[in-house]
């Protein structure tokens, strides 16, 4: 993996200069310190329950984050990544488009980290930007690598400023992971609360369009959606819990879901990963796919 303090890191031949100019730029390392209270609060926002009490009680001999923590510290650096060199920059315009995050030590309960982040890849799709970016986060005293995240955003109305429009392959991160053509081996429903994404924004998220009608309204929403990331968790739950502990999981979203919808993981297991999707049950409405556990 290439260095992320140095500019060029990621440059490109076939990037503009607007972007190659934008990969450039420093973007400072973002600390993130927690305590168990932070995991017991993310952990419960994505659907922990009270019964679950290793995923909810401090004191249980078996007191964990869920996996899917690992994208709560470098969101403050991956949120804060700079957009707006874009042209028609408008953040009411943007969408979580994909993330994948990959685990490569224990996840402390507790801790002081250090996130390091750059613009990875650039993309024009003529009536959108698509943005991804690459974090590093490590313990901050033992310079250990805990979790390695790629996140990709589109942003609607800021395309046409030139350069590729077609990614590099990224291995795991960026592969296509299409359901085999049989029955699921798992299932497992759960339905959303209302106040879902109020609860969930508390981890670290508050980007308006997830709690403030005026602003959804803005992106084109008839109301708040619920975070990606939030619904990403709430599949990962899932698969740990049919199928134990996992390395990298990666997710590609391709719709909407409304605080207080029904969400169905749909999961099969093929070799060494868990493919999965997910929908919403009360239209079926194919909501994400290529989802992949990797042990």
């Amino acid at each position: 993996m290439a260095d992320l303090t140095k500019p060029d890191a990621f440059a490109d031949p076939e990037d503009s200069k607007l972007v190659d100019d934008a990969k450039r730029e420093p973007i400072d390392p973002v600390d993130y310190q927690y305590t168990e209270r932070d995991v017991i609060l993310y952990n419960l926002g994505v659907g922990a329950t009270a019964e679950e009490l290793q995923w909810t009680f401090e004191n249980d001999d078996d007191f964990a984050a869920l996996l899917t923590f690992g994208v709560i510290p470098q969101f403050p650096a991956s949120g804060g990544v700079p957009l707006d060199w874009l042209p028609n920059y408008n953040p009411a315009k943007l969408l979580h488009g994909e993330q994948y995050l990959s685990i490569k030590a224990p996840i402390p309960t507790s801790g002081e980290l250090v996130n390091q982040c750059r613009i990875l890849e650039v993309l024009d799709k003529g009536k959108a930007a698509a943005v991804t970016s690459i974090v590093e986060t490590r313990d901050k005293s033992s310079g250990e690598l805990i979790f390695e995240n790629q996140s990709t955003v589109f942003i609607r109305g800021a395309g046409g400023f030139g350069g590729k429009r077609t990614g590099k392959d990224r291995g795991p991160a960026s592969a296509v992971n299409a359901p085999p053509k049989r029955n699921p081996d798992v299932v497992i429903e759960e339905k959303t609360s209302p106040s879902q994404a109020a609860l969930y924004r508390l981890s670290g998220d508050y980007n308006p369009l997830h709690i403030q009608p005026e602003f959804a309204a803005i992106g084109g929403f008839d109301k708040p959606i619920l975070h990606g990331l939030c619904s990403m968790g709430i599949a990962g739950k899932h698969i740990q819990k049919a199928f134990g502990p996992y390395m990298d999981i990666k997710v590609r979203f391709a719709g909407v879901v409304y605080p207080g919808e029904t969400l169905a993981t749909y999961m099969w297991k093929e070799g060494d990963k868990v493919i999965f999707g997910k929908e919403r049950r009360n239209d079926l409405a194919r909501y994400s796919a290529d989802i992949v556990q990797q042990p």
